[in-house]
């Protein structure tokens, strides 16, 4: 008997499974994302057995008191602040994703991770997709010399990469990238959803049958997301997002999921001729070039996982020419920018209505905390009064509604911080002045409930 053929469609931005085409997605409200997929019927038990594949019908439960836990076996990277983000390095077995725009330095990083490794002595497969041997090859004399322990591979056919993976056992895999890889048992194109779901899953099957630890690269889209279905992140141990101005010099890795580790760590690297250099002291590094005795710029300090980062916070206020203000914000959440203008506007009495208001947290950074609240609320304050506030100052502390300045995580680690790089002031939460004042004798410690206070200080 013939084999029915079936027809699914995909959304291309989600992953959102549908029988008939729809012109906008109900998962991710999109529009025209849906693309037609054959999808040919999985195998039954006995064709599983016939093709050799483990664990067909052999799978027992286990008692959950019988299960023996053993620490994760890890291997360093030799790169500080990689190992940061992953958790301590690499875990043995492990599937990571890593995604980013194009030129930020995915590939390079990985390839500055594969050297140092193979220098190391580990076995390392890097296979391109992408990229010629030659291309590689010169981006490689770029990086440094490299180990025989480096073995590189231009191929797309999942099948040939599988078999050659189980032959050689390396240590590690990295592969660039999962959209170029195609799976002969799927008949859509590579790159579409169906290819990069099942190209994920016999990966993962590699990586936890053979203790591999494998690095895919993933393709972006315009929204900052990786291409392709949502579920890679889901099937993966490990996302890895590479943020920052691919025209600029730093670099910014975040972890979004990490099964073996905080997903609140960052690195931060530094984009050089010779490849990705770590930055040790991020806070030094944004705060280089900062203006003296300037107004509407003040320093704060950011809990980055278990890190403090001290950014500096830009705020330009100037009369508007049009009907309506124009409002900006760069490197922050433009709609808690306009809460914190309406709370200067209601609590402290500022005419902001008129006036156009620009937010820019220096050297490109993401943050979103609202530890970041009262500073801004300074710097707009700053800006439109045009006075400038002490150079040796900084101010962290959440603002309510209320205009009350709120407590936030771990105050004693950014006042020290901002001690360690020569700050005399710090404008806390007042809940937080007691503590800070009897453990920080060489900084002064201004305590404020409201922003009213705040205020007054810059007058």
């Amino acid at each position: 008997m013939a084999t029915k053929i079936k027809s699914v469609f995909y959304c291309q931005s989600c992953g959102y499974e549908s029988s008939k085409w729809m012109g906008q997605c109900p998962g991710c409200r999109e529009w025209n994302t849906f693309v037609e997929e054959v999808v040919k019927p999985t195998a039954g038990k006995t064709a599983k057995k016939a093709a050799g594949i483990s664990g067909a019908g052999d799978n027992k439960p286990v008692k959950i008191s019988e299960v023996v836990i053993t620490d994760e076996e890890r291997f360093d990277t030799h790169i500080g602040e990689l190992n940061r983000v992953l958790g301590g390095g690499i875990v043995k077995g492990s599937l990571t994703l890593v995604g980013g725009d194009p030129g930020i330095g995915k590939s390079t990083l990985l390839l500055q991770v594969a050297r140092l490794l193979s220098k190391d002595k580990r076995k390392v497969l890097y296979i391109s997709g992408e990229e010629s041997l030659q291309q590689i090859k010169l981006r490689a004399n770029r990086i440094g010399d490299f180990s025989d322990d480096m073995n590189l591979l231009c191929e797309t056919d999942l099948g040939t990469i599988e078999e050659i993976i189980r032959r050689q056992s390396p240590d590690v895999v990295i592969i660039d990238s999962i959209q170029t890889m195609f799976n002969e048992s799927v008949s859509s194109a590579p790159g579409s959803v169906s290819q990069v779901r099942e190209s994920t899953g016999v990966l993962m099957r590699i990586a936890k049958q053979l203790g591999i630890s494998i690095f895919i690269v993933g393709h972006v889209t315009k929204e900052g997301t990786v291409a392709g279905p949502r579920v890679l992140e889901h099937m993966v141990d490990t996302v890895l997002y590479f943020e920052g101005d691919r025209h600029a010099s730093y670099r910014i890795l975040r972890a979004v999921k990490n099964r073996f580790g905080s997903t609140n760590e960052i690195g931060v690297f530094e984009m050089r001729t010779e490849g990705l250099a770590e930055v040790a002291n991020p806070s030094e590094f944004m705060l280089e070039g900062k203006p003296e005795n300037a107004s509407g710029s003040i320093v704060t300090c950011s809990i980055e996982g278990t890190r403090p980062i001290l950014i500096e916070i830009q705020a330009l206020v100037s009369h508007t020419n049009f009907n309506f203000p124009r409002r900006q914000a760069n490197g922050t959440d433009y709609n808690r920018v306009n809460l914190l203008m309406a709370v200067l506007e209601k609590r402290v009495g500022l005419e902001l209505s008129s006036y156009d208001a620009y937010i820019n947290l220096a050297g490109g950074m993401k943050l979103i905390e609202p530890a970041l609240d009262l500073s801004m609320c300074m710097a707009i304050v700053s800006s439109f009064r045009n006075k400038p506030i002490l150079d040796d100052c900084i101010a962290f502390g959440e603002v309510g509604l209320s205009g009350e300045v709120r407590s936030v995580t771990m105050p004693d680690v950014r006042v020290s911080e901002a001690a360690r790089l020569g700050f005399k002031t710090c404008i806390v939460p007042k809940s937080a002045e007691a503590k800070l004042k009897s453990a920080f004798k060489d900084i002064k410690i201004i305590g404020v409930s409201s922003v009213q206070e705040a205020v007054n200080i810059i007058r």
